[in-house]
């Protein structure tokens, strides 16, 4: 009987030690992810933290518009893009390193082209083959309203900044485009017309694509360039264009 009770007694302070390590062992397990949730941001909070270029919140396809023409630009389709990269190449070529004028190709292409089509059609009784039918284009009027269409509407949104600037209401604007019209005219100097903008083309169908394989590595930068620009910007806003705007305002 004496055994007995000593054994209940041994298993009820086991069981009540037990019982004392469980609580401790879920407080400890509690109070650690606690801890590691407060450590640990949302998802949610990391992306709202990570700076895009340009402030942009969307992909780089959807930026550029979506479609084609971002797949273009983006080399999801390569047959394409490297296409479109070669006929610009050989157009540059032609006209530039060759010096062929437009109105010559233009010339040599038709005389090539009524020249095939001439001789496949009278040929056609000797080789057993039809000519290839010619389709007729026409150019309808809705193409046209359209293009002209698009055409006023920036003409007119172009006016009216260029009447805003030279109405003297934002100094910044002003500055912003002399600036930018002084380095287009630079540029002009070093180079003609059309090999600027076949620079501006090959950069158009290669800045994109390397910008969306590397923006994690762009964008930090990007984010250190942007905070070094406005902070030399405010001191020249300080010490140069507040002081114009404060003589404007005198001789006002």
């Amino acid at each position: 009987m004496a055994d007995h009770s000593g054994n209940e007694k041994e298993s009820k302070v086991e069981s009540v030690m037990e019982k004392i390590t469980e609580k401790f062992h879920g407080d400890d397990s509690s109070s650690s992810s606690d801890s590691d949730g407060e450590k640990s941001p949302s998802p949610s909070s990391v992306k709202a933290k990570i700076y895009r270029l340009f402030g942009r919140e969307k992909p780089v396809h959807k930026v550029l518009g979506g479609g084609k023409p971002a797949d273009v630009l983006l080399w999801r389709d390569k047959k394409i893009s490297g296409g479109v990269v070669g006929v610009a190449t050989a157009i540059w070529v032609l006209f530039e390193l060759v010096e062929y004028h437009l109105l010559s190709l233009v010339c040599h292409i038709l005389i090539l082209a009524l020249a095939i089509l001439f001789l496949w059609s009278n040929a056609s009784t000797f080789i057993n083959k039809s000519p290839p039918q010619i389709p007729d284009v026409a150019i309808s009027d809705d193409i046209v309203l359209g293009i002209v269409s698009a055409l006023r509407i920036e003409i007119n949104r172009a006016l009216s900044v260029f009447r805003d600037i030279a109405a003297g209401r934002d100094l910044k604007k002003f500055l912003s485009v002399i600036a930018g019209l002084w380095v287009l005219s630079v540029v002009g100097n070093w180079c003609h017309f059309l090999t600027l903008f076949y620079i501006c083309f090959v950069l158009l169908h290669t800045v994109p694509v390397l910008y969306e394989k590397y923006e994690d590595r762009v964008d930090p930068l990007a984010e250190k360039v942007l905070a070094e620009f406005k902070k030399q910007y405010a001191v020249f806003d300080a010490k140069v264009l507040s002081k114009i705007l404060m003589k404007e305002k005198k001789l006002a």
